[in-house]
């Protein structure tokens, strides 16, 4: 108990709110959202558009940037009705015929949500007209922030809706909706590889380690408030989420190996310590979902595609990440010495090798993918949250079992494949449901190859 209050000591310093917060990142006592972006038929941002709400928890107005973006903030939930002011809008530019305005929103459970709006014929690329509730504490799934359907992925269908609009090719839907999924599993693989490598070298299925994701955002979103540029933010961020994975072993894990405890009593005690960092992080950081610096992005066209910056640099970022990793884990003594204590501990340690110190490593690294994993997350959905990392803790375990538990190379091919299909199902089924195949993979996986696809002895690299 000494140990923990320790540790918890340590992470509360850490995470201690600044003094003053950055105008870029920060909170509003107004926590409930509708978001969107307005674009005519030649998908041209709409400049100065008026537009007004007002519902349950009062009223609110706001005019479109020179993106087109607009937003309007609510202290509490319920309903509201938005309505553009016509009269604003550029002259030639007016709403589709069969457009309702003003439009209702209910935010029921959730605390952001979307509107859409069509112009001109209605046909266009800027898909359904319903308003697009997004839950801050989920996935949004578009790539894009909650709302912004139509900005992050030009056409992408609001939450909670199936079928592509009509006068969208499906291949358009289809590929867009790949690429969201990429983004999506490269991002999963990035904290996959990091509990891989932690399962490989201990044995331990590690429940805390969606808080280490959300560590990283929030490390993030404090050291920008603190006046850093984002990236020497994200920089910190990721070194933060090494010395906490650093303190992990040291303090807490280390012993319990030293006293041989077992490995279901471990993963107890896992389970335990991530409800108790979850509780830390919302005592600190607060319930409210929090941007970061660039959370809205331009989006780049490839022919008839769409992605935006945001989503294309996670990408790379997590991409090039990777395969350095895969790289040093194959070719580096850090990466022989790992393999070596993955396969026979004792053995490893009779041939010189220091297990502890491999082990320690691992924790360091792995806590530090997860880490660059929660930033580049965050704006995937965009937003942080307290429990971001556990929204998607189940999709992380999903990746590392299907690829096979304690591979490398395993976490990065099932991360990908849980994300496509994740991103790829919603044009069939409700956003809500989305992950309901990746979790059925993992099941199908567990009963008739419970090694995973690339299971083998030799389990890192």
């Amino acid at each position: 108990m000494i140990l923990a209050a320790l540790l918890l000591a340590a992470l509360g310093t850490l995470l201690a709110p600044p003094a003053a917060a950055s105008p870029l990142a920060q909170e509003t006592e107004d926590a409930y959202s509708i978001k969107g972006t307005l674009r005519d038929e030649d998908r041209e941002p709409l400049e100065g558009v008026r537009l007004t709400g007002e519902g349950e928890g009062g009223s609110a107005e706001t005019v479109t940037d020179d993106a087109g973006r607009w937003e309007l903030r609510f202290p509490a939930g319920g309903t509201y009705a938005v309505e553009l002011d016509e009269s604003t809008l550029p002259s030639g530019v007016s709403l589709a015929p069969d457009e309702s305005n003003p439009r209702e929103v209910s935010f029921g459970s959730t605390s952001n949500a979307g509107v859409i709006f069509r112009f001109g014929s209605g046909s266009g690329e800027d898909g359904a007209s319903s308003p697009a509730p997004s839950d801050a504490g989920g996935d949004a799934g578009t790539g894009g922030s909650a709302g912004e359907a139509d900005s992050a992925q030009p056409g992408a269908e609001p939450e909670g809706t199936a079928p592509p609009a009509a006068g969208r090719s499906f291949w358009v839907v289809l590929g867009e909706r790949a690429l969201a999924g990429l983004t999506f599993g490269l991002i999963l693989g990035l904290a996959a590889v990091g509990l891989s490598l932690v399962y490989g070298t201990t044995g331990l299925n590690n429940f805390s380690h969606g808080e280490t994701v959300t560590l990283g955002a929030v490390a993030a979103f404090f050291l920008s408030a603190a006046g850093l540029p984002f990236w020497a933010a994200a920089l910190g961020a990721v070194v933060v989420g090494g010395l906490y994975g650093y303190l992990n072993d040291t303090v807490l894990w280390k012993p319990l190996r030293d006293r041989r405890a077992g490995l279901v009593p471990m993963m107890i005690v896992s389970i335990g310590f991530a409800l108790t960092m979850r509780y830390v992080l919302l005592f600190f950081f607060g319930g409210s979902t929090r941007q970061l610096p660039g959370a809205q992005s331009q989006v780049l066209r490839f022919g008839p595609f769409g992605i935006t910056v945001n989503n294309l640099t996670s990408m790379l970022i997590a991409l090039v990440i990777i395969i350095a990793i895969a790289l040093v884990l194959s070719y580096s003594r850090l990466g022989k010495a790992t393999r070596a204590v993955a396969d026979n501990p004792a053995l490893a340690s009779a041939s010189g090798i220091n297990v502890d110190r491999v082990i320690r490593l691992v924790w360091i690294i792995g806590a530090a993918l997860a880490a660059l994993a929660g930033i580049l997350y965050a704006f995937y959905r965009p937003g942080v949250t307290f429990n971001m990392g556990q929204q998607i803790l189940l999709m992380i375990f999903a990746a590392v079992t299907l690829g096979g538990l304690g591979t490398i190379y395993g976490a990065l091919i099932g991360s990908v494949f849980v994300g496509l299909l994740t991103e790829i199902s919603t044009i069939w089924l409700a956003a809500d449901l989305k992950y309901v195949g990746a979790l059925l993979m993992m099941i199908l996986v567990l009963i008739f190859r419970p090694q995973g696809l690339l299971g083998r002895k030799d389990r890192i690299g």
